[in-house]
């Protein structure tokens, strides 16, 4: 059974998770009673180069904070450093992605698992 520490932890992590656009998942490798979790992308219109069921990582939940920690310090360091309308540029570009997947999904009429550049 789990504390209330352990249960604060992971609400916290999964706020900062659907913050990043990713939610946790089961970590398909692991047997029942696993005590790894897996990353991925939470929706379709989060982080669309990816597939829906990638995992982004996979491994335990002080290892998905850090992983997490890594993810914001980069934005950061990008937002930072090479540019600081660098949240906008993100989202425009993650728009142009959504937007290839839509007109790849209307002239084929097929849903695209992976987007290839």
């Amino acid at each position: 059974m789990a504390g209330w520490n352990t249960i604060r932890q992971i609400r916290t992590l999964e706020a900062q998770a659907d913050k990043l656009g990713m939610q946790f998942a089961a970590y398909k490798y692991d047997n029942e009673f696993g005590s790894n979790v897996a990353l991925i992308p939470k929706d379709n219109d989060a982080l669309p180069i990816y597939i829906r069921d990638a995992q982004l990582f996979s491994g335990t939940l002080e290892g998905a904070e850090y992983f997490m920690r890594g993810v914001e310090w980069a934005r950061d360091y990008d937002r930072m450093v090479i540019d600081r309308k660098m949240d906008e540029k993100r989202e425009r570009k993650e728009q142009d992605e959504r937007n290839r997947i839509l007109l790849r999904t209307l002239k084929d009429g097929v849903m695209p698992n992976l987007v290839q550049t």
